[in-house]
């Protein structure tokens, strides 16, 4: 089981890999066995440890999200400032602009590393995990839940 959840992790589709791509082999290898930790304390736990750590990735938030809300919160927070206290701070609202762009073209900006570093996931990688503890639970007994299951990891 360990091998086909491992080989899981190394199939996404070019784009969902773009933060992992551009992140330090060491971090993705810690993430990575942070998840396997993770999904063999919940399959000792049984279905119920396996519900719970479901339950949870729920309320998880991918990079994504992060990156979005720290820079609208800086966006906000610049340009409030740059109205109300000194100009110089529409600088720093250019600048959190630019970083958002950049991810969003090149799949990396600035603060990503320190993110990576503090364990923030991608969707992908907590969608292996959610698979994973799905098939641990026996959600896809059948050939036809196991394609199923394929198609909505997209690998």
């Amino acid at each position: 089981m360990s091998a086909m959840i491992a080989s899981m992790m190394n199939k996404p589709s070019s784009s969902a890999k773009r933060v992992e791509r551009n992140t330090d082999e060491e971090i993705n290898a810690r993430i990575e066995r942070e998840t396997l930790i993770s999904l063999s304390l919940a399959s000792r736990e049984g279905p119920t440890g396996i519900d719970r750590r479901l339950k949870e990735l729920d309320h998880e938030w991918d990079m994504e999200r992060v990156l979005e809300a720290n820079a609208s919160t800086m966006v906000l927070l610049t340009l409030t400032l740059g109205l109300t206290a000194s100009r110089k701070f529409l600088g720093l609202t250019l600048l959190v602009g630019g970083f958002l762009l950049q991810h969003a073209i090149q799949g990396w900006c600035p603060p990503i590393p320190v993110l990576r570093r503090l364990g923030v996931r991608t969707a992908h990688e907590i969608e292996i995990e959610r698979t994973a503890l799905r098939i641990l639970r026996g959600d896809f007994a059948t050939t036809e839940n196991a394609q199923v299951a394929h198609r909505q990891a997209k690998w």
